[in-house]
């Protein structure tokens, strides 16, 4: 994997609760220097698409904790869809998946998967979640037809580990993110199955790339 590919997999990150259109647009002009994707608010989506063309933008949905209404999350990814995004990802319903309720949870993420032709990332937000909550996870999100499976939003005590990666795995790509800073954290993910890293320590990520051996 040379330095292009490496950064092709990042989603150079700008999702704080005071992000401002500054904000997203110098995460925008990074990406495009550095050859990475761009993940923004999605009240930043249409303005990102035009500030920006060129750069693959993601957006999220139900976001941070999951727990919008299910036609909520179905309108949010139609409006994304139309301002620009070319990725979503939704925050899966974690109250719910504790409680059992497996079948709201499936047909949460179906609403979502249903509306948009965009490849949909689901966030699990691993660190809330026993294992056994984490292979449900899986399963249903996998049998509601989502693209990725994505550990963390980042506002959990928790973020991205090897160990979530390589069971999330087991059942669809993995997007890891939260808490990951450096180059080394990011391989670390990479080598134990993730496919995208979501960070917005992006610059540092791409900066730090050391070649295979």
């Amino acid at each position: 994997m040379n330095r292009e590919e490496f950064a092709a997999r990042i989603d150079h990150t700008a999702l704080g609760p005071e992000t401002t259109t500054a904000d997203v647009e110098r995460v925008l002009d990074e990406a495009a220097e550095w050859g990475m994707n761009a993940c923004v608010p999605p009240c930043y989506v249409a303005d990102a698409a035009a500030h920006a063309p060129d750069v693959p933008l993601v957006t999220v949905i139900g976001f941070p904790h999951g727990q919008h209404a299910t036609e909520a999350k179905r309108d949010e990814a139609r409006v994304a869809e139309a301002d620009g995004a070319d990725e979503l990802d939704v925050v899966l319903n974690v109250g719910r998946l504790k409680a059992g309720e497996h079948d709201a949870v499936r047909g949460d993420v179906e609403a979502v998967v249903a509306a948009t032709a965009r490849p949909v990332k689901v966030i699990v937000e691993t660190a809330l979640l026993t294992d056994a909550e984490k292979r449900s996870a899986g399963s249903l999100v996998a049998e509601a037809g989502a693209d990725y499976l994505k550990t963390s939003t980042g506002f959990a005590a928790g973020g991205a580990t090897v160990a979530d990666v390589e069971l999330l795995a087991e059942f669809l790509p993995v997007k890891a993110s939260g808490g990951i800073h450096t180059y080394e954290e990011a391989r670390a993910m990479l080598d134990a199955g993730a496919e995208r890293i979501g960070a917005s320590a992006g610059v540092d990520l791409v900066r730090g790339f050391a070649p295979d051996a």
